[in-house]
């Protein structure tokens, strides 16, 4: 684990702008690159970035697939929509390709989105028992969630699917979410953590006891890949231990 603290959400997010523009520079062509984009608010300051020059044209859009961490059952023009954020804050400035955006279609019944996204992932990445994206971009809640795997929700134990739906108690509502197996088999990982709101959470992660139950973040333990925590002051103001 590699922890960097940013001086704010500006300074952060440019951070990551950088480490996704290097990840697709250096992906050697024809190669995709393959980016699972987080939702929330977090990230829209970085997904503006990205839209803005110098990375709008400096990126091989044309060779980035864009892939959705997770999904509110809503539809792609809901205003809860992750797609729909992430299309008004990046798609709609950028020269990608259509057939470049996989996105989760939450205006299904949940189970069918997540059968359908599994099967889009399996059609694009072929015959692998578990596919490799270059990068997952992730976010923290307050609760220490990640993904759409909350606190004791079913999904977090999923050990066969790449993707499921899940049932958020607290909330009231489903979300489709890809699973940690997935995830975890990622060649990097990037948490984006931002606000002093966080700063419990990121502490309960990072130094606190291992409880995957009641800290699903924690659950984030690729085999093989990097895992490298962006957060700004706020959020890291309760680590003993600030580093990076």
């Amino acid at each position: 684990m590699t922890l960097y603290v940013l001086r704010d959400i500006d300074e952060l997010s440019r951070k990551a702008a950088a480490m996704v523009s290097g990840g697709a520079s250096k992906k050697e062509a024809p190669s995709p690159f393959t980016l699972v984009l987080s939702g929330g608010s977090t990230p829209v300051t970085l997904y503006r970035m990205l839209a803005a020059p110098p990375y709008r044209d400096d990126m091989p859009w044309h060779r980035v697939h864009l892939f959705f961490g997770d999904e509110r059952c809503v539809g792609p023009e809901d205003s809860a929509s992750n797609y729909r954020m992430v299309k008004e804050t990046l798609l709609s400035h950028i020269s990608i390709p259509p057939e470049n955006v996989h996105r989760i279609r939450g205006e299904l019944e949940p189970a069918e989105a997540a059968l359908e996204y599994e099967r889009e992932l399996r059609r694009f990445f072929g015959e692998v028992d578990l596919p490799v994206f270059d990068m997952v971009l992730l976010g923290l809640g307050r609760d220490c969630h990640t993904l759409s795997m909350f606190p004791g929700s079913a999904a977090l134990d999923e050990e066969d699917r790449l993707v499921k739906e899940n049932y958020i108690e607290a909330l009231g509502s489903w979300r489709v979410t890809m699973t940690f197996p997935l995830v975890n088999n990622a060649s990097n990982i990037v948490f984006l953590v931002a606000g002093r709101d966080k700063a419990g959470a990121l502490k309960e992660v990072i130094e606190g006891d291992y409880a995957p139950d009641a800290v699903p973040a924690q659950r984030v333990r690729p085999g093989m890949g990097e895992v490298v925590w962006l957060v700004d002051d706020g959020a890291a103001a309760l680590l003993g231990n600030k580093r990076g």
